[in-house]
């Protein structure tokens, strides 16, 4: 059942226009679903989507939004088509994402996350038109000292792999550009969000657990483990997104001040080991099969990593909506919509709608305006 969701958040992003860097990835691509659901007038800007696989492509969301393919990295076009759109919001997500990856090739890392984020800065800056921007970065963006506790957005950034290092930079950079001209003077809000690990359906980059998981199902093969032990604070795509849509529309109501940072994460009863996870997937899926490699060498990578999302409870009236067995059973069916052929478009409105009606029963703020559906309150 669709629900009317054009309401959402005040009504702030109905026939608002919505500029999106890295659209065609895993969480841009989701992001430009649900604010095209709500009636928003999406514009992508990102590099080419990497596999057919990838989430824009099976959602058909080249022709159900506005993309155009370009680099963060080409500041003149970019901001060529932030002054051809005059965007009221921009969500800039364009990123390298990948730890591992970072290693292999840190030149591209750095530029790519440090100089698309000045980039983007830069041609906003000249776009009057914009509102609000939102700077994605990440939970690996803060100097991880292993601490059982979770990190505030008040710690220090650190990093140190290249990849940790670059949004802890970007972070940098934003804070840097607000108060040098995004002030409480200017018309322009601006925000960073930190969130990590998410999963769902879509998902199909490499050296990504659940992704490998997945693959190792199609392949046929038993999934290889190399950091079993790691913990990470798992959520669904959909839960850092309600939060990055919540501060979008807190800045463009000015309900919550322009130039803070903002945590989106689990709680702690999510932060499980990756084999509890892979172990959680099989028993809900009723497949696949893995072993750990203990005798390969590995990058450094953190064993431990759980942000403290207080401030966002507590100011935007912001919690996460899955259990973490909802979670599991959200991203399991995701990917089995793709690998039995589904409608995958309609497989990610329906996850949306549940994700939302959850949401209403669960009395979360944001969600109030939306009826419950009783005979959608389960996955």
């Amino acid at each position: 059942m669709d629900v009317n969701i054009s309401y959402l958040f005040d009504g702030v992003y109905k026939d608002k226009k919505v500029f999106i860097t890295g659209d065609t990835g895993f969480k841009g691509s989701w992001l430009a679903l649900w604010l095209n659901a709500m009636g928003a007038d999406v514009y992508g800007f990102s590099l080419p989507p990497k596999s057919l696989n990838d989430n824009f492509v099976i959602t058909n969301l080249e022709k159900i939004i506005h993309h155009q393919d370009g680099d963060i990295r080409d500041f003149a076009f970019l901001r060529e088509q932030l002054y051809k759109i005059q965007p009221d919001f921009v969500f800039h997500l364009a990123a390298q994402p990948l730890v591992l990856e970072s290693y292999q090739n840190p030149h591209y890392t750095f530029e790519t996350n440090l100089m698309g984020t000045v980039n983007l800065f830069e041609a906003v800056r000249a776009i009057p038109s914009v509102k609000v921007v939102l700077n994605i970065t990440s939970d690996k963006c803060y100097k991880n000292i292993e601490s059982n506790d979770g990190y505030k957005e008040t710690d220090p950034m650190g990093g140190k792999d290249p990849y940790s290092a670059s949004k802890g930079c970007s972070e940098l950079i934003t804070t840097s550009y607000f108060n040098s001209f995004f002030n409480s003077e200017s018309k322009c809000k601006i925000a960073s969000v930190r969130a990590g690990n998410v999963i769902g359906g879509g998902d199909w980059a490499e050296n990504r657990i659940v992704p490998d998981f997945f693959r190792s199902i199609q392949n046929k093969k038993d999934l290889v483990i190399r950091n079993s032990d790691s913990i990470r604070p798992w959520q669904h795509v959909l839960e850092p997104l309600s939060g990055y849509l919540l501060t979008g529309a807190g800045l463009y109501l000015q309900s919550i001040e322009s130039g803070e940072s903002w945590n989106f994460g689990p709680t702690f009863h999510n932060n499980i080991t990756v084999a509890k996870l892979i172990e959680k997937m099989i028993q809900i899926s009723g497949i696949g099969k893995f072993k750990v490699e203990t005798d390969i060498v590995k990058p450094y990578e953190s064993k431990l990593l759980k942000l403290d999302v207080n401030k966002a409870k507590k100011y935007l009236k912001w919690n996460q909506v899955l259990t973490l067995d909802e979670t599991i059973e959200f991203t399991v069916d995701g990917y089995m919509a793709e690998i039995t052929k589904k409608n995958i478009y309609q497989n990610r409105i329906e996850q949306i709608n549940k994700y939302i009606n959850l949401a209403a029963i669960r009395n979360l703020d944001w969600a109030k305006q939306i009826p419950i559906y009783s005979e959608m309150s389960a996955v």
